[in-house]
């Protein structure tokens, strides 16, 4: 599975943005997906996942009312709305992928496959 990230970039504080995430393969609907991101000098830290059915979501307390991940399956692509976006959020942000129609997962090692990252700088 390939994953490409797309949709990061320059905005200010307030503002929104949708980071995609496409998978190849005609699988994907059997994979939970999680996002992820790291800050520079920070450790990579989880911001939500998704189970395969869809029926499990997950969050980080600090995106928690303010993200919201979804997944289109006939697109093979899962979403990560930002809202309210503040500088913290400032971070590379990388999709992954967890095989085996398993639930939501909480730490990358969970996950199989991951994207190359898409930047997001919130300026202040």
């Amino acid at each position: 599975v390939q994953l490409v990230e797309s949709g990061g970039g320059l905005v200010q504080i307030g503002d929104s943005l949708r980071l995609s995430c496409q998978a190849s393969g005609s699988t994907f609907s059997m994979y939970a997906m999680g996002w992820f991101r790291q800050a520079p000098g920070k450790e990579r830290e989880f911001v939500a996942a998704l189970s395969w059915s869809g029926g499990s979501i997950d969050y980080a307390d600090r995106v928690k009312g303010r993200f919201t991940i979804s997944r289109d399956n006939a697109k093979n692509t899962v979403y990560l709305q930002m809202n309210s976006l503040k500088p913290e959020d400032t971070a590379v942000y990388y999709c992954a992928a967890r095989q085996g129609r398993l639930g939501v997962g909480l730490s990358g090692g969970d996950y199989d496959y991951w994207g190359q990252g898409t930047q997001v700088t919130v300026s202040s």
